[in-house]
């Protein structure tokens, strides 16, 4: 019965330069917000990359792609992206003019985050920038990350604790050792043209090896500083339920919602989900697979379809067929019809995506899948989709 079910509803394999092609067009028309890293190197750049998407130091290194000569792109996550960091490399280096790299990184970006370092007074180069960028946009927001705290402490020393940095009356208690600094470089860069905020956050992301518990120190203040500028849910995009206990699931989750976003852009698109969407999915299940440790196969493919049972495939395949032809139909289908087709495009991505979560959890552990639970995951995923936190850049001004 599932042969005839997959041979009726599901559209013939798609080739992987057309899925491409239409990926990029659908991000084009729904772009991830463009988080602007304005630092020299060595400030501590890729470590917050780190910090906030919880990928691998040696995954970000691999993963910049070059858009100028000096700047460059790090998308997460990557195959479909909720958020892009857009790094201008060799600020202050000798025989450089950064203005041309400053404005094309100027068109893109949604949100300019500087990293200085804290230990590092000579700073002239990254103020002057951000000096710049406000005359010509007085309105934005600015988020200045200090990092690197633990130069700034005597032998010995930990983390004050609890963090100390958005209080006032908090950082008078700390030794001038380490507030100096501090508000020497406030001092430094003054008031700012316009009447964005300028939001300061000091950090200290750390290894293992250097001893400092948490590792990852004023990550929660910085998150709260990035909601506070920018107006976005992108914690909620790229950090999952603080109660899924499984990290698989956890670092799956910021997929799960990068390949919704994408499927909700192929499904505004007139035709083209019919035959896209559904090869975006699978792409979403052999993603989840490798982060599982585990290889997707037709196998795979089989049980877990057949799991979610015959009556929710034949609503997946209606739906589908429903949605292409809805969109034909003229100005009523592309309008409304797009709506719905992204929508459901985007929801139906969700709920299989965590299904599957359930279903390689099960077979990682070398268990069989429990049909009701893997339903009910399934059903649970499809009527809260609704309510994905999927990150909206602000619409950017003219000048």
């Amino acid at each position: 019965m599932w042969r005839k079910m997959r041979k009726k509803w599901l559209p013939p394999a798609v080739d992987e330069a057309d899925l491409a092609a239409a990926v990029a067009e659908a991000q084009r028309r729904q772009p991830p917000p463009v988080l602007w890293l304005l630092g020299k190197t060595q400030a501590g750049k890729t470590a917050l990359i780190h910090a906030l998407t919880g990928s691998s130091k040696a995954e970000i290194g691999n993963g910049f792609a070059p858009c100028t000569r000096y700047s460059q792109f790090y998308d997460f996550p990557q195959e479909a992206p909720l958020v892009r960091f857009l790094d201008t490399r060799g600020l202050g280096e000798v025989d450089y003019d950064p203005a041309e790299d400053i404005r094309y990184c100027e068109a893109q970006a949604h949100l300019v985050m500087a990293v200085i370092k804290a230990a590092d007074p000579n700073q002239a180069v990254i103020f002057d920038v951000l000096r710049e960028v406000r005359r010509r946009h007085p309105d934005w927001p600015i988020v200045v990350v200090q990092t690197g705290l633990h130069q700034l402490y005597h032998a010995g020393d930990g983390h004050p604790q609890p963090y100390p940095f958005n209080s006032t009356e908090a950082q008078a208690h700390l030794p001038s050792h380490i507030t100096a600094p501090l508000m020497q470089q406030r001092h430094r860069l003054g008031e700012l043209p316009g009447s964005g905020r300028v939001l300061w956050v000091p950090v200290d992301f750390t290894r293992p090896e250097d001893g400092f518990e948490p590792q990852l120190y004023g990550l929660d203040p910085l998150w709260e500083a990035i909601d506070q500028a920018s107006g976005w849910a992108l914690e909620a995009c790229l950090r999952a339920d603080p109660e899924v206990r499984d990290r698989y699931a956890r670092a799956a989750h910021p997929y799960i919602l990068g390949y919704s976003a994408t499927a909700a852009g192929l499904g505004a698109i007139p035709v083209a989900d019919m035959a896209l969407v559904p090869a975006l999915q699978l792409k979403l299940l052999h993603r989840l697979a490798r982060l599982y440790r585990l290889e997707w196969t037709r196998r795979h493919s089989s049980e877990f379809f057949g799991l979610l049972g015959v009556g929710l495939l034949a609503g997946y395949g209606m739906h589908w067929a429903g949605r292409g032809l809805v969109k034909l139909i003229p100005v009523w289908g592309q309008s409304v019809g797009a709506v719905w087709s992204a929508s459901g495009s985007a929801a139906i991505t969700y709920a299989l995506g965590k299904a599957a979560c359930e279903y390689l959890a099960r077979k990682g552990q070398g268990l069989n899948a429990d049909r009701t639970l893997l339903r009910s995951v399934y059903r649970q995923a499809l009527s809260t989709a609704g309510k994905l936190p999927v990150a909206q850049p602000p619409v950017k001004d003219a000048s």
